[in-house]
C-alpha cells in the first residue's frame, strides 16, 4: 500500500505496512463453495479474488484452514501442516497465496496454539501412558493427587475444565471444548514444535498471524484455588486462567526464534485486560507482537446505546491514550465470534440498516489503528435470528442450550437471547446474489442462508452508487489517500454528548473531523471551530457541506477543517 496524499508523513513516524492496512476477515466455511458440498473452500475464495481486489483491502485474515475434526469449526487442529479436506488441498492453498500476491493482497493465518484437537498425534500419544515422550505436551493432573483445582470450561458450562481420562487415571485440562486439550507451553519441546510450524507457513510466503486465545498460553502449573468471589470478574478470572508468569518470556522467545526473521505482522486475541497491560505485548522496545486486538469494545452488550455512547467514547479514548506514543491498536466491530455489526451496534431495520451500516463502517475506518473488517459487513448483512436450536451448528450455543435444558431452565428465553447474541449470526453464508442459496453453493449450505439475500447481496450493490458496498470501497480509498486517518493523532470532542461521537484526527497541520450520530433521531453536536463551508470528504447522506450543528439519523461525516 502507498499513501498518495499531499500530506507529508514525518520521517519520525514509525510507518509499517500493517499499520496502513485494511484487513478483511474471511470465514472460509461461509465465503464461497466451489464444489457443491455446501461448505465454503479455498477454490471458492480463489474464484472471488477479483472481488476482494475490488474492495481495495490490503490483506485477508483466514480463519483456521488446518486439518480438524471440526468440533469447534477448525479451532481444534489435528494437523497444523495439512489443509482440511473440506477446504481443499495444499495445492489449492498455494494457488490462493499466489493469486493474492498477484493482486497485492497479503495473507494472515489464524494460529491456534493454546490448544490442539484431542485427535492430534501429540495428544493421542500423550494419553497412552504417563511416561510417554509426549505426556508433558499437555496438562495432566494424576488422580492420586485428588480432584484438581476447579476451572470451568468456556464451552462446557456444566462441567469442569479438567476431564478425567481412565487410560492413565488422570485428568487433562481443556479450557474450551473437551476435544480441545490445552498445550503445555511450559515444556520447551512444545514451544520448539510450534515455532517450527510457524516457520513452515512463513517460508511459504504468508504475511503474518492472528493468534487465537493467546492470553491463555502461559498458566501457573500449580493451578491455585479460585477465590470465592471471582465469578463474573473477568479481569480477575484471567489472572488465574491465563497471563501466567512466563507469558511475555514466551512471546519474546517466539520473536527471537521466529518473527524477527520475517517482515510479518502479528496480532493476539485479547491481549491484556487493560490498555496498560495490552501495551506490554506491543511496545516495540519489548520485541513481542505487532499490534493489540482488544475485546473490550465488542463486549459491551447487545447494543451500544444500552451501554451509553458517553461510556463507549470514553472506553475507546482510554485505549487510544495508552497507545499515543508507543505500540499499535486494532479497530473492529465484528468477527466470527460476534453477531453482525449493524445488528449489534446499530439498527438493522429496513428503514435504517444501510445508513447505519455506513456510519459504523466510517467509525472502523477512521479511528486510529489497523482496521479489521468482517466479510459481508460491506453489504450490511444482518443477524439471521434462528428460531430453533436445530438451526444452530455452533458448539457454544448448543452446549449452553443443553445445560439450561438439564436444569429445567428457560429455553425459550435463551433462544430469544441468542437471536441477538449468537456468533452463528455472523457465520451465515455470504450473500453473493439473489439466486437460491445466495450464490454461495449449488448444494445444501452447512448453515442456513439469510432469507433477505434476495435484496441484500453483492451483485445488486455493485452497480448501485449509494450501496453500502460502494460506500465501503470509497471509504477505503479515502483512507489510503489520507495519512491523517492512519498516523494522525486522535482527540475526542463533545465528550458528554449522549448521541454523537465526534473526534479530530490531526497530522502535520492537516485536521480531519469525524462526526457520527449513533441514534435514529436528529442529533446536535458542538465542536470548537467553524465547519461551515468546510470540505466534506465523505458523508453517508451524500451531503457536500455541513450547514448547521445537526446530524441526521445515523449520519456520518468526514470533514477537512481549513
Amino acid at each position: 500500500m502507498s499513501l498518495d496524499n499531499s500530506t507529508i508523513i514525518s520521517p519520525t513516524l514509525d510507518t509499517k505496512w500493517w499499520k496502513e492496512a485494511v484487513i478483511y476477515q474471511i470465514y472460509p466455511r461461509s465465503f464461497k463453495d466451489s464444489n457443491g458440498d455446501g461448505i465454503g473452500d479455498l477454490q471458492g475464495i480463489i474464484s472471488k479474488l477479483d472481488y476482494l481486489k475490488s474492495l481495495g483491502i490490503d490483506a485477508i485474515w483466514l480463519n483456521p484452514i488446518f486439518e480438524s475434526p471440526n468440533d469447534d469449526n477448525g479451532y481444534d487442529v489435528s494437523d497444523y501442516r495439512s489443509i482440511l479436506a473440506d477446504f481443499g488441498t495444499m495445492e489449492d492453498f498455494d494457488i490462493l497465496l499466489k493469486g493474492l500476491k498477484e493482486r497485492g493482497i497479503k495473507l494472515i493465518l489464524d494460529l491456534v496454539f493454546n490448544h490442539s484437537s484431542d485427535e492430534h498425534f501429540w495428544f493421542q500419544e500423550s494419553r497412552k501412558s504417563r511416561d510417554n515422550p509426549y505426556r508433558d505436551y499437555y496438562y495432566w493432573w494424576p488422580a492420586e493427587k485428588g480432584t484438581p483445582p476447579y476451572r470451568w470450561s468456556w464451552f462446557d458450562v456444566e462441567s469442569n475444565a479438567w476431564k478425567y481420562d481412565a487410560t492413565t487415571d488422570a485428568y487433562y485440562l481443556h479450557y474450551f471444548s473437551v476435544k480441545q486439550p490445552d498445550l503445555n507451553w511450559n515444556n520447551p519441546k512444545v514451544r520448539e514444535e510450534l515455532y517450527a510450524i510457524m516457520r513452515f507457513w512463513l517460508d511459504k510466503g504468508i504475511d503474518g498471524f492472528r493468534m487465537d486465545a493467546f492470553q491463555f498460553i502461559s498458566k501457573d502449573p500449580s493451578f491455585p484455588e479460585l477465590p470465592n468471589d471471582i465469578l463474573g470478574n473477568i479481569p480477575e478470572i484471567m489472572k488465574y486462567y491465563g497471563r501466567g508468569p512466563h507469558l511475555h518470556d514466551y512471546i519474546q522467545e517466539m520473536h527471537r526464534e521466529v518473527l524477527q526473521h520475517y517482515d510479518v505482522m502479528t496480532v493476539s486475541e485479547g491481549a491484556g485486560g487493560s490498555p496498560e497491560e495490552a501495551l506490554l505485548f506491543v511496545d516495540p522496545d519489548r520485541k513481542e507482537l505487532s499490534m493489540a486486538y482488544h475485546l473490550e469494545g465488542v463486549e459491551i452488550g447487545s447494543h451500544v446505546m444500552n451501554y451509553g455512547i458517553v461510556n463507549y467514547k470514553k472506553l475507546y479514548t482510554h485505549w487510544d491514550d495508552a497507545f499515543k506514543t508507543k505500540g499499535w491498536l486494532s479497530i473492529f466491530l465484528a468477527n466470527h465470534d460476534q453477531p453482525r455489526m449493524v445488528s449489534k451496534f446499530g439498527n438493522d431495520s429496513s428503514e435504517f440498516r444501510a445508513i447505519c451500516s455506513k456510519m459504523l463502517t466510517t467509525f472502523v475506518l477512521t479511528m486510529r489503528g489497523t482496521a479489521y473488517y468482517f466479510q459481508g459487513d460491506e453489504l450490511g448483512m444482518v443477524n439471521i435470528r434462528f428460531d430453533s436450536i436445530s438451526d444452530y451448528n455452533d458448539i457454544d450455543t448448543i452446549n449452553k442450550y443443553e445445560f439450561i435444558k438439564s436444569q429445567n431452565g428457560d429455553l425459550e428465553g435463551f433462544l430469544e437471547e441468542q437471536k441477538q447474541a449468537s456468533r452463528e449470526n455472523s457465520r451465515t453464508p455470504f450473500q453473493w446474489n439473489a439466486t437460491p442459496n445466495a450464490g454461495f453453493t449449488e448444494g445444501k449450505p452447512w448453515l442456513k442462508v439469510h432469507p433477505n439475500h434476495t435484496t441484500i447481496n453483492a451483485e445488486s450493490q455493485e452497480n448501485d452508487v449509494d450501496s453500502t458496498l460502494n460506500y465501503f470501497k470509497t471509504l477505503v480509498q479515502l483512507r489510503k489517500k489520507e495519512p491523517t486517518l492512519i498516523y494522525g493523532s486522535y482527540t475526542l470532542l463533545d465528550e458528554e454528548n449522549e448521541n454523537v461521537y465526534a473526534y479530530l484526527r490531526e497530522l502535520n497541520g492537516r485536521k480531519i473531523l469525524v462526526l457520527l450520530n449513533f441514534t435514529s433521531q436528529e442529533a446536535v453536536f458542538s465542536v470548537p471551530f467553524s465547519i461551515l463551508r468546510a470540505n466534506v470528504l465523505i458523508s453517508n447522506y451524500n451531503q457536500k457541506s455541513i450547514e448547521s450543528n445537526k446530524l441526521l439519523p445515523y449520519e456520518a461525516a468526514i470533514i477537512a477543517i481549513k
